[in-house]
């Protein structure tokens, strides 16, 4: 009899068979799952080979089970952790939205304060002063 897996269950299984789309796993004598390309680490795949050889045994998580078809679906990144930047985004208690306004009103804010010293540290304003001050001597 086969064993029923469950989304969620972590199991070790062997590798039977690679293909450009995955690697098919045996989780026991009468079932086999598959790791998807995309859910074999973090990051970017090319070749499958160069992360998994036919024969090697592997941990994997359930992470869906299709009972009319008898699919099931593994991911060997659930049992990984995130790469450092990955894992620090997760902790962030800031929705990504809220940061980028925040750096952009910070941003803002100190280009508004520059420029004007910009302005005269480039010359213009004096050249702006010293044209009205002779149309002003014109006039008179």
């Amino acid at each position: 009899m086969a064993k029923i897996y469950r989304v969620g269950d972590i199991v070790t299984g062997k590798v039977t068979g690679i293909q450009p789309y995955g690697a098919f796993v045996e989780l026991d004598e009468q079932t086999q799952g598959l790791v998807h390309i995309s859910e074999i680490t973090h990051g970017y795949v090319r070749e499958i080979e160069h992360f998994l050889t036919v024969g090697e045994y592997v941990r994997v998580k359930v992470s869906n089970v299709n009972k009319e078809n008898g699919q099931i679906s593994l991911s060997m990144r659930a049992l990984k952790r995130p790469p450092y930047h990955q894992r620090k985004a997760y902790r962030s208690e800031k929705s990504l939205q809220e940061r980028v306004n925040e750096r952009d009103e910070v941003g803002f804010q100190s280009l508004r304060k520059k420029l004007d010293e910009w302005i005269e540290q480039s010359g213009f304003l004096q050249e702006e002063r010293l044209k009205n001050k002779e149309e002003e001597a014109d006039e008179r």
